[in-house]
């Protein structure tokens, strides 16, 4: 199942910039992209998240998983989102231990949401 990394590429970050300045979180999405994506990911630019008090910001989802979103992130992140988003697709349910999770997972975390059907256990 692939897993998808969405990342906000209309996030200022609280920057103020020139209008054709590239936005902080189109050069987040530019150096995931870079750096390129953990067997199993897909890295997806979209236009907002609504964190945009938190931004930059990405999102992990996939079907029938937790979905995650992340904000306060910027390139010198990119190794540990790209870490935490191969420990995301590993899962069955999204759910990362703790533990296991990068910092900026632990500290940065958004909102979890619930996957649209929860399986019965």
């Amino acid at each position: 199942m692939t897993v998808t990394l969405h990342v906000c590429t209309t996030c200022r970050a609280g920057e103020i910039e020139a209008e054709d300045a590239p936005r902080p979180g189109a050069r987040l999405h530019a150096a995931l992209t870079e750096a390129g994506a953990p067997e199993g990911v897909r890295i997806v630019p979209v236009e907002c998240l609504s964190a945009c008090s938190q931004g930059a910001s990405v999102a992990l989802s996939a079907p029938g998983k937790w979905t995650y979103v992340y904000g306060r992130l910027s390139c010198a992140d990119t190794s540990d989102i790209l870490a935490g988003a191969a420990a995301y697709a590993a899962t069955t349910d999204g759910l990362v231990p703790w533990r296991e999770r990068p910092v900026i997972f632990r500290k940065q975390s958004l909102a979890r949401i619930p996957p649209m059907e929860i399986p019965n256990d």
